[in-house]
C-alpha cells in the first residue's frame, strides 16, 4: 500500500487564506472505486453514512463511515444524479431516467415532487438544494436525455431552466432561464446568494463553463434571483457540483485535465485560494463526518475524502 507523505502534495495552497484549512497530517483518501460515473454525494449523519449515485450503473450506493463497507442502497435508481436532504431529513433525488425530482419518505416510499412544467416533461433534473424555508431548487440541463448512457435519449420539451419548487403547494417557478446547461448549485451560508454552474460550451451567454452568483431576493411569499454576475471562470477546467463552508468559501468539483481534475476552493470574493488534486475528474462534493469537516468527493470511478479545517454550511 503506497504511503502519502505529509503534508499531502495533492492539497495545493494558492492563497494564505487556504493554508489554515489544510491539515498537515490529513491526506486525500480513496475510499472505494469501481463505478462508472459517481455523482450526487449526500451525508446522513444520523446513520453515519454517505449516499451517492452511480449514474450509468443505474444504482445508488451507500458507504458506511464506521466500517468502510460499501453496499447498494437502491437499484434501479432511475439513473439518479444529484441528491440532498430536506429540512426534516428526507432524501431528495434528481432522476434522469424518469425525468423527475423525488422524495424518499421515512418508510422508504417514494413521492414524486415534480416531473413536468406547464404540461411538458422536465428534461433530466441534475442537481438539487433545499432552502431553509423548505423550497427545493434544482437544475434541469438535460444531460440524461442526450444519450442512452446516463438515462434514455429523448427530445427536449423545455428549455434548460433552474426551478424553485414549493413542495407544500406543488407550485414551481423558473428562477433562471439564461443558462445553456445549468448544473451544480448551492446557497451561501446565510442564503443571501445562490451559486449556479453553467457547463455549456463557448456558446453559453457568458462564455465557456463558469459559475455565476445571484442575489436571493425574498419579497413576501415570493423568492427571486437578481444581479447575476460571473463568480469564477474555471477554464480550462469545468465546474460541476459544489458546496459552501460556514465561512462562505465555495468548494467546487472540477474536471478538465491533470491540473484541473479535483476540487477548486474559492473565497467569497471569487479568488481561487486552493486546490485538491485528484487523478480523476471530480463531479460533486459534500461535507460530512462527525464535525462536518470531512470533504467527500465523487470523482468518475471513485469516492474520495479528505479532512479539512473547514465546516460545511
Amino acid at each position: 500500500m503506497p504511503i502519502t507523505r505529509y503534508p499531502d502534495p495533492a492539497i495545493e495552497i494558492l492563497d494564505p487564506r487556504f493554508a489554515k484549512m489544510r491539515l498537515g497530517n490529513a491526506a486525500v483518501e480513496q475510499l472505494c472505486t469501481g463505478f462508472r460515473w459517481a455523482e450526487g454525494p449526500v451525508w446522513f449523519g444520523d446513520a453515519r453514512c454517505l449516499l451517492f449515485s452511480d449514474i450509468p450503473n443505474n444504482r445508488m450506493m451507500r458507504w458506511d463511515e464506521e466500517t468502510g463497507a460499501l453496499s447498494v442502497y437502491r437499484r434501479p435508481s432511475n439513473f439518479s444524479n444529484g441528491n440532498t436532504r430536506d429540512r426534516v431529513g428526507r432524501l431528495i433525488t434528481c432522476e434522469h431516467g424518469t425525468r423527475r425530482v423525488t422524495r424518499t419518505e421515512y418508510d422508504g416510499h417514494i413521492t414524486v415532487l415534480m416531473d413536468q412544467f406547464n404540461d411538458k416533461r422536465l428534461n433530466a433534473p441534475n442537481d438539487v438544494v433545499v432552502k431553509s424555508d423548505g423550497s427545493i431548487w434544482f437544475t434541469d440541463p438535460g444531460y440524461g436525455i442526450l444519450m442512452n448512457y446516463e438515462g434514455g435519449k429523448a427530445e427536449f420539451e423545455l428549455p434548460c431552466y433552474v426551478y424553485r419548487l414549493d413542495p407544500s403547494t406543488g407550485q414551481a417557478t423558473i428562477v433562471a432561464d439564461d443558462f445553456q446547461r445549468p448544473n451544480g448549485l448551492c446557497f451561501s451560508p446565510d442564503e443571501s446568494l445562490l451559486y449556479i454552474a453553467d457547463t455549456g460550451r463557448s456558446t453559453a451567454p457568458n462564455g465557456p463553463p463558469h459559475i455565476r452568483v445571484f442575489d436571493v431576493i425574498n419579497t413576501g411569499s415570493q423568492t427571486r434571483l437578481s444581479n447575476g454576475r460571473l463568480f469564477a471562470n474555471m477554464s480550462p477546467g469545468s465546474p460541476d457540483g459544489f458546496r459552501c463552508d460556514t465561512e462562505g468559501n465555495l468548494w467546487a468539483a472540477s474536471g478538465g485535465g491533470a491540473d484541473s481534475d479535483g476540487v477548486f476552493c474559492y473565497a467569497p470574493d471569487g479568488s481561487l485560494i486552493g486546490k485538491i488534486h485528484l487523478p480523476e475528474v471530480c463531479a460533486n462534493v459534500c461535507f460530512g463526518g462527525l464535525y462536518k469537516n470531512r470533504l467527500f468527493m465523487t470523482a468518475s470511478q471513485s469516492l474520495y475524502a479528505v479532512y479539512v479545517e473547514a465546516v460545511g454550511a
